[in-house]
């Protein structure tokens, strides 16, 4: 992708970004995230094939930066020298879920929610295969996974809904003692 793709591509998801401090994400129209990003509806469609799809590619590219296996220090924290441990990947994806709140919040309060979870548990799934995999629980390992994962989901949007008011440390410590027993 050259500069000037990558620039538009930013102005876009900018632009989806200022639309959810004002509205739900289903009530966001292309129209509306067109004349947000000043770019032609020929220029939209040439980087996203649905407003869907371009939620999906935000997903995606904040998860994928979460579970990258190259790090650097972000503003509001730093997993760059951590352990890729399961603490610290979802410690990480809570920060990222506060940093980005109002976007998430905005996604979560609708029918959005939907396919902003189905990504989340599909990175989950693939980050956190191995680590479930060798908890000795004795129960079916698609069976565990699907426990602990869904778990998180639901402590993730129970935590959005009450305003965030843990920090994600705290989240995340008080997940592992009651899923994982650490």
């Amino acid at each position: 992708m050259d500069r000037r793709q990558m620039k538009t591509r930013a102005a876009i998801f900018d632009a989806l970004s200022t639309l959810l401090k004002h509205k739900k994400f289903e009530d966001v129209t292309v129209q509306d995230i067109i004349d947000e990003a000043n770019i032609g509806r020929s220029t939209f469609y040439s980087h996203f094939e649905t407003k869907d799809s371009l939620l999906e590619e935000m997903c995606d590219e904040m998860f994928k930066h979460v579970f990258s296996n190259d790090l650097s220090p972000e503003k509001s924290h730093d997993f760059s020298k951590d352990e890729k441990d399961i603490s610290s990947q979802l410690t990480h994806v809570l920060w990222h879920i506060k940093d980005h709140s109002g976007n998430i919040k905005a996604i979560m309060n609708g029918e959005s929610e939907k396919m902003f979870t189905g990504y989340f548990k599909k990175y989950l799934e693939d980050a956190f295969k191995e680590h479930i995999r060798h908890m000795p629980y004795g129960v079916p390992e698609d069976f565990k996974e699907q426990f602990i994962i869904g778990s998180f989901v639901e402590t993730v949007k129970w935590w959005i809904a009450n305003g965030l008011k843990m920090n994600p440390e705290e989240v995340v410590g008080n997940f592992l003692k009651m899923v994982i027993r650490v």
